[in-house]
């Protein structure tokens, strides 16, 4: 998942005085992004499948296990998994 930042929607009531957590985007928004590129580059029978597989291998995984495959229309680099290290002692 990329770390770009979420854009905010300004509201006709304004901001209440309480703390706001920043927005974060959903660990697949980038493969959902990937999709909808895909409507836009030819014929859709050809285009969205790809795309689509490895959305829903996305939301099927577990966070932190989402694919590293590259994206098909994205400039994007493709995820990467962080190793967890063990430590013994």
């Amino acid at each position: 998942m990329s770390e770009r930042p979420v854009p905010r929607r300004e509201s006709p009531w304004g901001i209440s005085g309480g703390p706001h957590p920043e927005p974060k985007a959903h660990r697949c928004n980038d493969r959902l992004e990937d999709i909808i590129f895909a409507l836009y580059e030819g014929n859709p029978f050809k285009t969205i499948p790809g795309p689509f597989k490895l959305f829903r291998q996305c939301m099927k995984s577990k966070p932190g296990e989402e694919p590293t495959d590259p994206f098909f229309y994205l400039d994007l680099e493709p995820p990467k998994r962080q190793e967890k290290t063990e430590s013994s002692e």
